[in-house]
């Protein structure tokens, strides 16, 4: 008695993931081999992701998949074969393009954030690093809740790295006006950053509301401001405070 073959399935039966994935593969395979194909010490500009714009439109609904693929590309564009690109000859135009792509794809991911705020504006340079906050900036517009501490981390390079005061200020004060529930201490650094530029009467008037209104329970905090109001000049003169954040 012959036993009968196992029946054979459809190539339509496979998951449209895994057309995705091998279809990811082997294009992150393609760009990899042309960085390759290089002469060693010639570096190979970022391109913009134009094909892999179009793809997107294909991504049988593993977008989440074809974000992670795009972020790991864009982390591995420095390091070539033979040469170690400068993040200060990169196009970060194109970088931006790049990133906004991968968080368009996943908005849930914090990993675009994270590589502009923590990465790609560690290059000295103000316009780059400004670049990259105005972008961390935006997005935190769209979900102030969930990406708040990229922002105010934009603060404090701002403040001590890029020396902008100004800058340092509307950034916190952005986490400030719309971040509801981030902790205590993001929403108050413009309070600190408006005493270094010598707004000792809004400080005033800052701390006193936030003693007022209740918001505040936990009991080292409230003596902590209290004690920083006690502590603030009757005048704005001589007003500027070393605090740091």
């Amino acid at each position: 008695m012959h036993s009968q073959p196992p029946p054979t399935r459809s190539i339509l039966a496979v998951p449209k993931r895994i057309f995705l994935t091998l279809f990811l593969c082997v294009l992150l395979q393609f760009f990899w081999h042309q960085q390759q194909s290089t002469p060693n010490g010639i570096a190979v500009a970022l391109a913009e992701p134009s094909t892999l714009i179009k793809l997107t439109q294909f991504n049988f609904g593993e977008s989440l998949l074809t974000a992670h693929a795009l972020m790991l590309y864009l982390q591995s564009h420095d390091n070539q074969a033979g040469v170690t690109i400068p993040f200060q000859t990169i196009d970060y135009q194109i970088v931006l393009q790049w990133l906004r792509l991968g968080l368009q794809l996943d908005p849930q991911s914090q990993y675009p954030l994270l590589l502009a705020a923590h990465v790609y504006a560690q290059v000295p340079n103000i316009n780059k690093q400004r670049l990259m906050c105005d972008f961390v900036l935006d997005a935190f517009l769209e979900s102030p809740n969930e990406r708040w501490r990229w922002l105010a981390h934009c603060a404090i390079m701002a403040k001590h790295r890029m020396h902008d005061l100004a800058l340092a200020l509307h950034y916190a004060q952005q986490v400030n006006l719309h971040a509801k529930f981030a902790p205590h201490w993001a929403t108050q650094m413009h309070i600190f950053i408006l005493e270094d530029l010598g707004e000792v009467d809004s400080v005033k008037i800052l701390i006193g509301a936030l003693l007022a209104n209740g918001q505040i329970t936990d009991t080292h905090e409230l003596q902590f401001l209290s004690d920083r109001l006690n502590q603030l000049p009757n005048s704005q003169k001589n007003s500027h405070s070393h605090q740091s954040f």
